[in-house]
């Protein structure tokens, strides 16, 4: 269902056009590790240069994926997080074979434990729960734990009277966890539901991709919605919509742009000026920082 989104995706990040012209690395011997080379335009920049623009393409203004600890870096005041739930980890509960190879594979590859990190911090003073996707880990797939943890997460923002900000990227639900990673729908939108019943604010930031099961619950249920540019969202594949509508859509479909004007999303916010843009909205549901009273 969700095959050639995924397509459209790879596509997207690995850049698998092929040519027939020989690599900036390859004509001047540069190792590839020292090069960005981005995959909308093709313009290639020197990686230090490229993670000093938080990995936004110069030529283009292309959003590249981040990991959850250099969105971390870029987001939340230095010194402020205190990750929860760090040491909690997916079974294997439909013994789904290679399960957990894969699973220590990945632990080992990206010092993660699974797809999401939750936990408190701090964005310019103001008190936040924080929770961010991270696509390294087998394409954010939400299975048990992701679930778990973000309806923590949700119950902790609850208790404390805090607002939530939840950075997602994701293929939807894990289908190695079956109708366990299904359930995790419901329970995520019941820890929001709460949340909102208390009166706090959740903030939702959409970015490439955000698809399936994920889109489908908690990423849509934001108070508001914000998107990087050019950010693919949907739940089902164009093909498969197109199959059933039997109409061709435009070419932008699913993209934030087009999200943006039919009202799914409320704004698109370049990387350079989410920080602030989270802080202000904060501001203004009444969240201030901690020196100036809550």
């Amino acid at each position: 269902m969700l095959e050639d989104l995924f397509k459209v995706v790879t596509t997207r990040f690995n850049g698998s056009e092929k040519t027939e012209t020989k690599s900036a690395a390859e004509n001047n011997n540069i190792p590839d590790d020292l090069l960005f080379k981005c995959p909308r335009c093709r313009n290639v920049v020197f990686e230090d240069e490229i993670k000093a623009m938080n990995m936004v393409c110069p030529a283009c203004n292309y959003h590249a994926r981040l990991t959850a600890q250099e969105r971390l870096k870029i987001t939340v005041d230095k010194g402020t997080f205190r990750e929860i739930d760090a040491d909690m980890k997916s079974k294997n509960p439909i013994d789904f074979p290679g399960y957990e190879e894969k699973q220590q594979q990945l632990r080992e590859k990206t010092g993660l434990n699974d797809a999401v990190i939750t936990g408190e911090a701090e964005i310019r003073g103001i008190p936040v729960v924080i929770g961010i996707m991270d696509s390294r880990f087998m394409m954010a797939s939400m299975g048990s734990v992701v679930g778990e943890k973000l309806t923590r997460a949700f119950e902790y923002a609850t208790r404390n009277k805090m607002p939530v900000i939840l950075f997602t990227a994701s293929g939807g639900a894990r289908m190695q966890e079956g109708i366990i990673s299904l359930m995790q729908m419901a329970k995520t939108s019941g820890a929001v539901s709460r949340h909102d019943d208390a009166g706090q604010l959740y903030i939702t930031v959409l970015t490439d991709p955000t698809t399936g099961g994920v889109t489908a619950s908690f990423a849509s249920l934001g108070d508001i919605i914000i998107a990087e540019p050019k950010a693919l969202v949907g739940f089902a594949g164009r093909r498969v919509i197109e199959d059933t509508i039997k109409q061709r859509l435009p070419d932008d479909f699913q993209l934030a742009e087009f999200l943006l004007e039919k009202g799914f999303i409320d704004m698109i916010v370049e990387r350079r000026k989410m920080r602030s843009v989270l802080s202000h909205i904060m501001k203004l549901h009444g969240y201030l920082p901690e020196k100036e009273g809550r």
